[in-house]
């Protein structure tokens, strides 16, 4: 099992990294490998069945005798076929464990076949009397079983960084000296080339504005929840996109040295200095290595000792060392984990890295971004202060029939709000978008203006400063209505908290977990929201890169830290956290560095992982113990401490004993349950949540 992780680890290094030169079945994608182990599993369960009938043990255990001349010829070459077949995955796997000198399940597995196989083999051509064919194929068999199932549960991983690529447009629209427009391929931009990007269309590569103004979306790239005005002499960032007016642009960077592919280069050296944890069964299986080994010589020399003959110690050598690899400790592990990815699945929470969700319950911080998923990631109105207009049903009624007619995020924020009061507005006679300042119309007769604080300070308003400088400090964003000259209204608007969040923030601090949030946004904004929610720990106006560097700095502190993300801007802090929790149908970018992905953006879920977490580690160790405890009692009584009165553990009552505990841990599994919600989540899904 251990070793699919370890196969599983060697995946998520070798996404879009050359780090090792792989060769043999990791060449293969996940899926190719599943199916290679559901082979194998095949051929060796359809050889076992004949394996176990040859088998003089288990016939003699029967009271039977289906032995004819050459029988025990043909158990060797059926033998030979599943431990060549069946078990090259363990051998291979054992061998890298031991060259890296850390032995674990797979030289466990590989050991007991090895061993069972070589005994097995001697004893046809004549060297002592049983055989533990049966053994060999059966443990092969479940093995195998215990890999597949383990394997499926952990599929889902494609590949990262292609996704980063893949928001970049392919080609750009060049301008060449008569100002004419020829399409070129990204590729073939070259610094200091001039393109055009219309309204609507991604920047195609890092540069600065030389000609006109727009509003530009950078949040999947920077997380700033609202759309930035740009005007010439401004950077833009290639992948961001371009909201309402046509821009000439002057290339600065391209290709790798683009602000993309550093955050791509950042999320390739994040998730290559993921540890790969040391696996738990890993670790049972490498003291129940030594501990076979160890009690296997010394049964052999304790009988030698003895005065027993050789065939006679042998064998009880060999039945140590085979009974040592308990085929119970192969399954503990990957039907707890394929429960609990089911179980997980039906809650939305979908797990990449098994390791990691594992880790999860010792996580003592929770680091948020704060756009799209401690808030909605869509505008609200909070306030509407009245100037000159007699009330705000009047305001909103004249904003939305403008607001209307624009795409704007804020637009759709002011409509909202008119829907809600149940406000019917009128048909905006005329409407003109003033690009970067705001709008301007005529609705039954009168002509509004919609436009920034800049605008109504250049052009000298009067309104009250001081409710607009308390608004402003909220981090809210403000807007004027004005008629003609006259303001009638400031209608301040925030990104909106989910309900969810503060139930998450209180049940984690609950837990003994600190919250935090990391965001790209403002000070001023981050503030209100963590003040809101009554979080502690804020940092704000963190760049994409620097997020990853605080997730380290908290690291070094001391703190196991998960990061909770939607955006691009996320995927490095993801990759660097000891858990990377992406939320939402957030890029694909993020869900790609993360251990766990959350179908809906509720912060509560990041509270059912941590729950999720606890319960199948706690159900691990059940079965381990189980699995182990077999060894506990089985390996004294093989080795024939009990001899002396008699007792001497036949391998057939190991067999039994053997499945008896497969079937525990087999049963135990399935008894994994999340705990109970205290409060069932309903539908109460907030209109405009969804895009």
């Amino acid at each position: 099992m251990a070793e699919a992780e370890a196969h599983h680890h060697h995946h998520e290094q070798h996404h879009g990294h050359d780090k090792h030169e792989h060769h043999g079945h990791e060449d293969h994608d996940h899926g190719a490998m599943i199916d290679d182990f559901k082979r194998r599993f095949y051929v060796s369960l359809g050889l076992t069945i004949p394996i176990m009938a040859l088998s003089p043990m288990i016939q003699e255990w029967m009271g039977v005798d289906w032995n004819f001349s050459g029988s025990q010829y043909l158990l060797f070459v059926l033998a030979t076929v599943v431990f060549v077949y069946g078990g090259k995955p363990f051998l291979t796997g054992a061998w890298s464990e031991l060259k890296g000198r850390e032995p674990g399940m797979m030289t466990l597995i590989a050991f007991a076949i090895v061993v069972a196989y070589g005994y097995s083999t001697l004893t046809v051509f004549g060297l002592g009397a049983s055989n533990f064919y049966w053994e060999l194929a059966t443990l092969i068999t479940i093995m195998l079983v215990g890999h597949w199932v383990e394997m499926r549960s952990i599929q889902g991983a494609s590949s990262a960084l292609e996704e980063l690529v893949k928001l970049m447009p392919s080609e750009a629209h060049r301008l060449d000296e008569n100002g004419d427009i020829h399409d070129a391929a990204i590729e073939e931009l070259e610094p200091g080339d001039h393109v055009l990007v219309r309204p609507g269309e991604k920047i195609p590569a890092d540069g600065t504005i030389v000609k006109g103004a727009s509003t530009v979306d950078e949040s999947m790239i920077t997380g700033e929840s609202i759309p930035v005005e740009k005007t010439t002499d401004d950077t833009l960032i290639a992948g961001a996109i371009n909201k309402e007016g046509s821009l000439t642009l002057s290339i600065e960077k391209t290709g790798s040295d683009s602000y993309l592919s550093q955050v791509v280069d950042l999320v390739k050296k994040a998730q290559q200095s993921k540890s790969r944890a040391q696996n738990f069964s890993d670790r049972a299986a490498k003291w129940l290595f030594y501990i076979a080994l160890g009690a296997g010589l010394l049964t052999l020399i304790v009988w030698l000792i003895s005065g027993f003959d050789f065939a006679f110690a042998l064998e009880r050598m060999v039945t140590v060392m085979v009974i040592a690899c308990p085929h119970a400790l192969g399954l503990a592990i990957p039907l707890v984990v394929s429960v609990s990815t089911s179980l997980s699945a039906q809650k939305g929470l979908f797990i990449r890295n098994r390791t990691q969700f594992e880790e999860a319950r010792r996580v003592d911080a929770i680091l948020f971004d704060k756009t799209g998923t401690l808030t909605k990631g869509s505008f609200g109105v909070t306030d509407v202060v009245l100037e000159a207009a007699e009330n705000e049903e009047e305001v909103l009624r004249l904003a939305a029939a403008l607001e209307n007619e624009s795409e704007h995020p804020l637009a759709r924020g002011i409509v909202e709000a008119a829907r809600e009061r149940g406000i019917d507005w009128p048909q905006a006679e005329s409407f003109e978008n003033l690009t970067g300042k705001g709008l301007q119309g005529t609705v039954e007769g009168r002509s509004i203006l919609i436009v920034s604080p800049g605008y109504a300070k250049d052009e000298e308003w009067n309104f009250s400063e001081e409710q607009f400088q308390a608004l402003a400090d909220e981090g809210k964003t403000v807007i004027f209505v004005a008629e003609e000259k006259q303001v009638l209204a400031m209608i301040a608007l925030a990104d909106q908290i989910r309900e969810s969040s503060f139930d998450a923030v209180k049940r984690l601090k609950e837990m003994g977990i600190e919250p935090m949030m990391l965001t790209g946004d403002n000070q001023k904004v981050a503030h209100w929201v963590g003040r809101q929610l009554g979080l502690d720990s804020i940092y704000a106006e963190v760049l994409p890169d620097e997020k990853a560097a605080k997730v380290k700095e908290l690291q070094h502190q001391g703190y196991r830290t998960a990061m909770t993300g939607d955006g691009i801007n996320d995927a490095p802090a993801l990759a660097a956290a000891d858990l990377g929790i992406a939320v939402g149908a957030g890029t694909d970018v993020a869900m790609e560095t993360a251990d766990v992905v959350l179908v809906e953006s509720d912060p509560e879920d990041v509270v059912s992982i941590l729950e999720l977490s606890e319960a199948t580690s706690r159900k691990m160790k059940q079965n381990l113990w189980w699995a182990a405890g077999y060894n506990i009692i089985a390996i004294p009584l093989a080795a024939g401490v009990l001899y002396s009165i008699g007792v001497l553990m036949n391998p057939a009552v190991g067999a039994v004993l053997m499945s008896l505990s497969t079937i525990i841990v087999a049963i135990n599994a399935r008894l994994l349950r999340l705990p109970e919600r205290k409060i069932s989540r309903g539908d109460e899904k907030i209109v405009g949540d969804d895009e």
